[in-house]
């Protein structure tokens, strides 16, 4: 028996695994640095940028030889990883104004307190780029994670799984790669118990929010899709419910009608917005 065989004979588990070899790989890149630096230290930044990179560059080629002869019938690699241009458009815009409707409240909240006007200022912009942390969190965490998790593991789960079942599968794994954040908390002081706290939190957080960016890539089929749904959401961070006190009573209430309203929003809109036929998806399939 070939291997190419013995590969598609056990397509389904060497997929999952995989995916959990991409899952430490990217992980392991960022700790191939030995240094004392924290995580938010430019040096430490930058070397990161560098692993992470070549850890991009390595993965389509990793998850292309676990294709299945059925999964490259379907279309080309590119196709797979979400690297087209027909759709490109709307994958570009659709699913960023999607999301922005989830964060109605907190952007009513930008608008109410004036926040929004930094947005028109160009220096902010200028020294937004100039800030490394920045520059991560905004761009380069959010390009990472969704080539690797959404762009190079979802046609590998799809192989064996269902959609929706792929959907909410590979978050988890997603989810497991942010706990490494809890290390970098004992080292800078915190407790045992309060790093497992937020790391547990990180993690039902980062599962959620994959589990919608997988779903905008497997509707979509486009990178770019969970792509701008990713940096936006970074850009906002998590709903600060704890300010919404600090507003007047009247815009409290606008506020709250307004956290309520985007999610029912979200909820009717998220299945049409991301109807295949938009973006020219010709892989989708419901089974």
């Amino acid at each position: 028996m070939s291997s190419i065989e013995f590969l598609e004979q056990n397509s389904c588990a060497f997929s999952v695994l995989a995916c959990i070899f991409l899952t430490f790989s990217y992980v392991a890149s960022l700790y191939v640095w030995k240094t004392k630096l924290s995580r938010d230290h430019p040096s430490t930044i930058k070397r990161r940028f560098f692993s992470v990179s070549c850890m991009m560059l390595l993965a389509p080629f990793f998850t292309q030889y676990f294709f299945t002869e059925d999964t490259t019938r379907l279309g080309d690699v590119y196709d797979h990883l979400g690297l087209r241009t027909s759709g490109l458009i709307s994958a570009s815009i659709l699913p960023l104004l999607l999301t922005a409707v989830l964060f109605l409240g907190p952007l009513t909240m930008q608008f109410l307190s004036g926040i929004w006007k930094l947005y028109a200022e160009p220096v902010y912009w200028v020294s937004s780029w100039q800030d490394w942390v920045w520059v991560r969190n905004h761009f380069m965490a959010p390009l990472s994670e969704e080539w690797v998790f959404r762009a190079c593991m979802m046609p590998l789960l799809l192989q064996c799984l269902d959609p929706l079942t792929a959907v909410f599968t590979g978050p988890l794994l997603f989810g497991v790669a942010h706990f490494h954040h809890m290390f970098e908390q004992l080292k800078a002081g915190f407790e045992f118990k309060t790093a497992l706290m937020i790391s547990t939190f990180q993690f039902m957080y980062t599962s959620l929010f994959g589990a919608y960016s997988a779903y905008l890539f497997v509707r979509t089929r486009h990178f770019m899709a969970p792509l701008v749904a990713h940096m936006f959401c970074n850009h906002m961070g998590f709903p600060n419910f704890g300010e919404i006190g600090q507003f007047p009573p009247l815009q409290r209430i606008t506020i709250i009608f307004n956290f309520l309203l985007g999610f029912v929003l979200w909820c009717y809109l998220l299945t049409p917005i991301t109807s295949p036929d938009i973006y020219d998806n010709r892989l989708y399939s419901e089974t």
